[in-house]
């Protein structure tokens, strides 16, 4: 199965290069709600801690909400049934007016300057209501998020255990 880091036929998103500040800086920017994704297991203690604080600060900035989906939602013991059932699990939470961020190893690889500024441009320039960040199960995101996202990033050129993604893609949105 062959990835581009932008399967959706909706416009493309192109962050501003690396290494520029975030060109919000000074400025206001409306504070979209924010939702953060995650097909999974029961997390562990000490990762459910870190986040809800990072989420507790997040909310002084913004709404925000932090989805678990069960993994493997219909106990399939295929790969290919159980990518599709979490995809239409996913995607059963996603609105027509949300911007979704795909986390993907193989996405776009963007600083916390970039990703300041991918947020800032979803709330002041794209429209949209929320910002949806998806982070996928055990073996990846389903054909119908990859479709429907409006960017795909990757947190780090290594492949992070999903909780580890979720611990750093929480710090980042506090950053």
């Amino acid at each position: 199965m062959e990835f581009t880091p932008f399967a959706s036929s909706r416009p493309q998103y192109t962050p501003p290069p690396a290494g520029k500040d975030c060109k919000y800086v000074g400025q206001s920017v409306r504070a979209l709600p924010i939702r953060i994704l995650t097909v999974g297991k029961k997390r562990s203690p000490g990762v459910q801690l870190i986040v809800d604080e990072y989420v507790e600060k997040l909310k002084h900035y913004c709404p925000v909400e932090d989805v678990r989906i069960k993994s493997n939602p219909k106990n399939a013991r295929d790969v290919i049934a159980q990518i599709e059932h979490e995809d239409m699990a996913v995607m059963g939470l996603i609105k027509s007016n949300e911007w979704v961020v795909m986390l993907d190893e193989h996405g776009l690889n963007m600083g916390s300057e970039q990703m300041s500024s991918l947020i800032g441009d979803a709330g002041n320039t794209l429209g949209a209501s929320s910002i949806v960040f998806c982070i996928g199960g055990a073996y990846g995101h389903g054909r119908q998020l990859r479709e429907r996202a409006d960017v795909s990033m990757r947190l780090s050129s290594l492949v992070l255990n999903h909780e580890i993604a979720l611990v750093v893609l929480a710090e980042q949105l506090y950053r």
